[in-house]
């Protein structure tokens, strides 16, 4: 057994037939010095982190473990220091007596193997886990367990120096707060609630679009968080009867990360929600958005005109803001001069002037808007039409030879037109301006390492039948490491593209129903939400529930 583990990945990876000599060869070219042939293949797409882990697993003997799905020690903890585990990408799980198991991403790292032996003076047996497992793993139990059993330790329940504990970097309250946003991103979540209850103070992450509880803390420390999570932001702590916004920004892992912070006054004390604004995970590229290939070739030629106002509509959290700020990357060179009024501006954006609403100072974005006019633009993006004078001002400028993107929240693309008649805004004046509408949802995306192939049930196929659509075979995430056993990972987004062309201009003078719009929308040959997600089950990339979940039946 001793000399199969000394085997090289390369050999390995061949001998099960998974690469070809080829991709081995074009691997060990273009690869830097310091970097390992798995995390190179896993990179350029040639193998999912999955099947090199069940190749050393079939070809090692090796196990395959899910972190998530052990408690771990606190001695295990002590046995194996933190520095020593973050360097070396390993997580002990369990000792028996003299021997000790832990988990690690390369079972074939011996160096790192040899340093635990000789720091912890046990036999090391080994294990596999996937990367992601481990940083998540090691990230809760070192940085986040061990900031929270300090807090506990020091924190008493009327502390004297609560201005000294919230705003000292070393205090533990802060270490605390700052393991919380840490272990928020290492577990890909988009949003943290700090939820306050009767008898306890919940901490909540919301990944993928679902929220769960990720820890409980006792009622006494719900004060002293608070505050320092307001003085992060920049907010007044003695204030807490009314709601407050503020934001500001974390290094992470060498990148930098924007926070968004909003506070509510509730029956058991302060509720808060930080917004997390990943930039490295900001979408800038239009083919990143999860388009059919002709959805994306008729949102290309709608931003591309020179002039008319593009609308994207969709719920709160619906990726709207993603997707405006992809298409101002497509549109952003040399050549135009591009402004947007938002509220508040959640990314910036090289070579655009961005505009943060203040009406607090009177700077709506109505008045914001009129400013821009006078500033020369070819392209203008307002977060969001919210009432008359916004629509207003918006049709006047996309009428003068001005491009204006904007979001509405609207149910669905032929609902825009009805809202912006409901706004007050002539129908002659909305078929002029209106270059075309898009209604988005995001849903969650099959974990590409689970994924298996499934029959649908008798509903799903009815479903499909009545979509037009012929179905055999779906997929469905079977729930690994990967994606902590949900069978998802990450989110893609479902579209509803209305171009306005010149018989849909016609039917919206005429005052065309919704109904009406419809037909002439399917008739055309354009998909609803519902359609386009089903098209993306067809494709194996999600599931008809989560279709079902945000797109509604007819």
């Amino acid at each position: 057994m001793k000399a199969k583990s000394r085997k090289r990945l390369g050999d390995l990876l061949l001998e099960s037939g998974v690469i070809t000599e080829a991709q081995l060869t074009y691997a060990l070219a273009n690869k830097s010095r310091d970097e390992k042939l798995g995390d190179f293949f896993i990179k350029e797409n040639i193998l999912t982190e999955q099947q090199l882990i069940e190749v050393l697993e079939f070809q090692l003997g090796i196990p395959h473990i899910t972190l998530s799905k052990h408690v771990i020690a606190p001695e295990l903890l002590q046995l194996v220091p933190r520095e020593l585990a973050k360097r070396t990408n390993i997580m002990p799980v369990r000792r028996d007596k003299n021997k000790l198991l832990i988990a690690m991403a390369d079972p074939m790292d011996y160096f790192a193997i040899e340093e635990v032996r000789m720091a912890t003076g046990c036999q090391i047996e080994t294990s596999i886990a996937t990367k992601d497992d481990l940083y998540r793993t090691i990230t809760k139990y070192y940085d986040l367990q061990a900031s929270m059993d300090a807090a506990l330790t020091e924190i008493e329940v009327n502390t004297p120096e609560v201005q000294q504990e919230i705003t000292d970097e070393d205090s533990a309250i802060v270490r605390l707060v700052n393991q919380i946003i840490n272990n928020g991103v290492a577990q890909r979540a988009s949003d943290i609630h700090f939820d306050p209850h009767e008898t306890e103070y919940r901490i909540r992450y919301r990944v993928d679009g679902v929220l769960r509880t990720e820890r409980s803390l006792p009622k006494h420390m719900q004060n002293m968080m608070t505050a320092r999570v307001k003085i992060m932001g920049g907010l007044n702590i003695t204030e807490n009867r009314i709601p407050q916004d503020g934001r500001f920004k974390v290094n992470i892992e060498f990148k930098s990360v924007d926070i968004r912070l909003s506070t509510l006054p509730t029956v058991y004390g302060e509720k808060i929600v930080m917004r997390i604004l990943d930039i490295s995970n900001a979408a800038t590229d239009i083919s990143h958005l999860g388009f059919t290939e002709n959805n994306e070739a008729i949102f290309r030629k709608m931003i591309e005109k020179p002039n008319g106002i593009v609308l994207i509509t969709g719920p709160t959290g619906s990726g709207k803001s993603s997707t405006l700020y992809a298409a101002l990357s497509n549109l952003n060179n040399e050549g135009v001069n591009i402004i947007t009024v938002e509220d508040p501006v959640e990314y910036q954006l090289n070579g655009v002037n961005q505009i943060q609403v203040k009406e607090e100072v009177g700077l709506t974005f109505a008045a914001g808007l009129r400013s821009i006019l006078r500033q020369d633009p070819d392209i203008i993006m307002i977060g969001e039409i919210r009432d008359l004078e916004t629509a207003q001002i918006s049709i006047r400028a996309s009428l003068t030879g001005h491009l204006v993107l904007s979001t509405l929240h609207t149910n669905s693309a032929i609902e825009s037109i009805s809202r912006l008649q409901d706004m007050g805004i002539e129908p002659f004046l909305i078929s002029t301006s209106l270059v075309g509408i898009m209604a988005q949802r995001l849903v969650r995306q099959i974990c590409r390492d689970c994924t298996m192939e499934i029959e649908p049930t008798i509903r799903e196929k009815q479903i499909f039948a009545n979509n037009g659509l012929d179905v055999n075979k779906i997929r469905k995430g079977r729930g690994c490491a990967a994606c902590g056993n949900t069978g998802y990972r990450g989110r893609l987004a479902i579209h509803e593209l209305l171009p306005v062309d010149r018989g849909l201009k016609d039917l919206i003078l005429n005052g065309a129903s919704g109904y009406e719009i419809g037909d002439y929308m399917q008739n055309a040959g354009h998909n609803t939400l519902l359609q386009d997600g089903l098209l993306k089950v067809l494709a194996g990339v999600t599931t008809t529930e989560e279709v079902l979940r945000v797109a509604t039946i007819d």
